[in-house]
């Protein structure tokens, strides 16, 4: 009979809520969705919306495919996102002169003129955890690993 070591959680504390890490990721994800509707309401954005003018005040012109890919959004969920951002007047799109089915998307100029009001968001949402400077990267730095581990267990299953 193998001995259980007195941290090693048994099969039972493995199944309860409060052990789950997707729960807990899940419910700070939630808590910061709740934070970000607030504070990107003034700016007339969507949390959505705001990620992807943070791309485009990163990189200016992007195809719809790497915003997707960067995102992690598939086109049926980003089109409605730009739809939207473009009716605001925020971004263009405009079809690539190369290859048609491509789509290039651009800030306009009131897109652009935004970034200035939106850089005391990320200030403000910092301030909200409570953690400091290191912390935050550290954080960071575990959740893009997490990422990558589980895209690759993902890969591995098959999916």
């Amino acid at each position: 009979m193998t001995e259980r070591l007195a941290d090693t959680p048994s099969d039972q504390d493995f199944l309860r809520l409060d052990g789950q890490i997707c729960f807990s990721l899940n419910a700070a994800s939630r808590a910061f969705g709740s934070l970000y509707r607030v504070l990107l309401k003034d700016l007339g954005l969507t949390y959505p919306q705001y990620l992807v003018m943070l791309v485009l005040w990163e990189q200016g012109t992007v195809p719809v495919k790497e915003l997707g890919r960067s995102l992690r959004l598939d086109s049926g969920t980003l089109s409605p996102l730009l739809k939207r951002l473009e009716a605001a007047g925020l971004v263009t799109r405009e079809r690539s002169a190369e290859d048609e089915r491509s789509v290039h998307i651009s800030p306009t100029a009131a897109g652009a003129a935004l970034r200035e009001r939106a850089a005391e968001v990320p200030r403000r949402i910092a301030a909200a955890t409570g953690f400091g400077l290191a912390d935050i990267v550290d954080l960071r730095a575990r959740l893009d690993r997490l990422t990558t581990a589980l895209d690759a267990a993902t890969a591995a299953e098959g999916v």
